[in-house]
């Protein structure tokens, strides 16, 4: 009755009014190969290029935090970068969920993190996000999710001569600018971006500069595409570090660590393929990426090069048998990460890992979906000075369906299992003597999904009940005694929570977008038995709308929430709750836009961040911005 009812809530729009009644089939690729979205066994979130812009967001982060509610903590390097947090794993979400970029994984092996600021957002064509397990086509590390970028030259689609020129300036020193362009000619085509932003910021010695830019050139026809492609982003920063509750009270502007500074580059290159053939679709992705890290302060010096390679080859087929069409996707990665550390602590940091997955899709006739996957890898884990070697063979799998119970209604569900080993930061320093075992995850999720035209609704509930989970306890006795602190597998956890996820088209000229979560993330026995994960909010929420009221003129608005959240596992301490708000209006002039937008209108004093508790009280803080305004300008030709 729930899903009957839910389609009933919708409104069957009359021809009489001047909407759009019908909408495009959403095809996305967060499955290795395009597909059609309604009848996945799973909920994905599409973001496209054209809602980026209208949101005035300049990152990847900022994209998925304002347009999807995920929840993100301000990153100690800054430069416009958030820890993402898709389903509730704190300090360890960069660990637990997967980003893809053009087909290939661009997590590190450490506790570095993905650097999603560094990625040019012009050259984005969409983003899609998986709230939940990706682990069969992804591998290690996807339990919390799995997010898919794409680029406009990775889709490789309506090649056309095309460039943009943007250019920004506001609060807080902000100058900013970006070109792209397209450059096509028969089959080949030539796609360029670049950017450059520097910012004063919010605080003392948190002056940033970054640049980047990446080039693709590549060749297709009917049934083959190839080509080669090269980016590269560098980020200086200073380093403000954290504040106490009294300092950030008194000043959140002030620094503790006017020396401090940072230097990060990043640099990928490489070739890809596609081709289809009678059933088959083939498609094969090869890099070699570098990252090389500096961070100062008086008394220490981080300084590590990393080099990797990496390389996917996948294949799908199609084909229809008697009354039902069978779908299997079959794919093979490998990558070799290496970590040398050149500061004031020295050492080499080694992970191979090679896994092998297949999955199959069996669609009938009325449109029942039946999914299973399964995948194997085989990983191998290397710190030098450091006796214990991890050497795994671990295994995902899942089971999926996905029903139609009315029209534009469906159900769907799956099963399956994921699974984590530590990192080489991770496993390098623990309770001494104890090793390191696999974390591993039993995921369920069900939901139900209505789509009436102009209006759709995504409900899902998910439960992860995860063993041997990976994270860092400051409690427990660790390399420099005992109570000192260590990585440790903890007792047994639960993530579970219920997401709901809508779009309205109101009328023709306005457009509605929501995102909500209730999340628990909790231990379920052992010494903090009952206690939430620390950095987890309970509840989120996202409003978006889009409004023209003329021809030309654009106006787009959100309010975001997130509820409180405990610093520390025993949860004496609380992050207060906080509201933000942003606008910008647009203006379309010809192939010019004209843009104003304002940030955090009600001036919130608030942090995402912080990781201490104190007698009862929260301290290790970084602060955000308050009220910014930026105006910017868009040239099409």
């Amino acid at each position: 009755m729930l899903p009957l009812a839910l389609a009933g809530a919708f409104p069957s729009f009359s021809q009489t009014q001047s909407v759009e009644t019908t909408v495009k089939e959403t095809l996305v690729t967060a499955t290795r190969f395009a597909d059609t979205a309604s009848d996945l066994p799973f909920g994905v979130s599409v973001i496209s290029s054209d809602e980026i812009k209208r949101s005035g967001a300049g990152t990847v982060n900022e994209a998925i935090m304002k347009l999807l509610g995920v929840p993100g903590r301000l990153d100690y390097y800054g430069g416009g970068d958030y820890a993402l947090d898709l389903r509730g794993f704190g300090t360890t979400a960069a660990s637990n969920q997967m980003v893809i970029v053009d087909g290939l994984k661009m997590n590190e092996a450490d506790l570095g993190g993905t650097r999603l600021a560094g990625i040019p957002i012009d050259s984005v064509a969409r983003i899609e996000v998986i709230r939940g397990s990706g682990a069969v086509l992804y591998g290690e590390g996807a339990t919390g999710g799995v997010i898919v970028i794409t680029t406009k030259a990775g889709r490789g689609i309506a090649r056309k001569n095309s460039a943009e020129i943007y250019a920004a300036a506001g609060s807080l020193g902000v100058g900013e600018v970006r070109a792209s362009g397209t450059v096509a000619s028969g089959g080949f085509s030539i796609d360029l971006a670049a950017n450059k932003r520097q910012a004063d910021n919010h605080r003392d010695n948190f002056h940033s500069d970054v640049d980047g830019g990446a080039v693709t050139g590549q060749w297709s026809n009917e049934w083959l595409r190839f080509g080669v492609r090269y980016a590269r982003d560098e980020l200086q920063t200073g380093l403000p570090g954290s504040l106490t509750a009294a300092q950030y009270d008194v000043n959140p502007r002030q620094t503790k660590s006017p020396q401090n500074w940072a230097n990060i580059k990043n640099a990928r290159q490489g070739v890809f393929a596609e081709a289809a053939v009678g059933d088959w679709q083939l498609a094969m992705d090869a890099d070699t990426r570098s990252k090389s890290l500096n961070s100062y302060s008086p008394t220490w010096l981080t300084k590590y090069e990393v080099d990797v390679n990496a390389l996917s080859v996948r294949a799908r087929n199609e084909r229809k048998i008697g009354s039902y069409t069978n779908i299997a996707i079959a794919g093979f990665d490998k990558a070799d990460w290496t970590r040398s550390d050149l500061g004031s602590s020295k050492g080499v940091r080694k992970q191979e890992n090679q896994g092998f997955y297949l999955k199959d899709d069996v669609i009938f006739a009325g449109g029942t979906r039946l999914s299973a996957g399964w995948r194997t890898d085989d990983i191998q884990k290397d710190v030098s000075g450091v006796a214990v070697r991890i050497n795994e063979r671990p295994d995902a799998w899942e089971l999926g369906l996905s029903q139609p119970v009315a029209a534009g209604t469906s159900l769907y569900g799956r099963i399956g299992q994921s699974y984590r080993l530590a990192n080489v930061d991770e496993f390098g320093f623990t309770t001494p003597g104890v090793a390191m075992r696999p974390q591993t995850s039993r995921d369920t999720e069900l939901g139900v999904r209505v789509n009436r035209g102009v209006a759709n609704l995504d409900i899902r509930w998910y439960r992860s009940d995860l063993n041997n989970e990976i994270g860092y306890d400051s409690k427990a006795n660790g390399p420099s005694g005992p109570g000192t602190g260590a990585n440790v597998n903890l007792d047994p956890t639960v993530r579970q929570g219920l997401e709901l996820e809508g779009r309205y088209a109101l009328n023709s000229s306005v457009n509605l977008r929501l995102n909500a979560a209730l999340r628990e993330a909790r231990f379920v026995s052992g010494a903090y038995a009952g206690n939430n994960v620390p950095l987890v909010p309970s509840k989120t929420l996202a409003l978006r709308a889009d409004w023209s009221p003329v021809p030309g003129h654009r106006i787009d608005g959100g309010l975001n929430w997130v509820s409180s959240q405990n610093p520390d596992f025993s949860n004496l301490c609380t992050m207060p709750a906080y509201t933000t708000m942003d606008l910008q209006y647009g203006y379309q002039f010809k192939n010019a836009e004209f843009a104003l937008g304002l940030n955090n209108i009600m001036d919130s004093k608030y942090y995402t961040q912080a990781f201490g508790c104190t007698a009862g009280v929260t301290t290790s803080i970084y602060p955000e911005a308050g009220r910014t305004l930026t105006a910017s300008m868009r040239l099409r030709f």
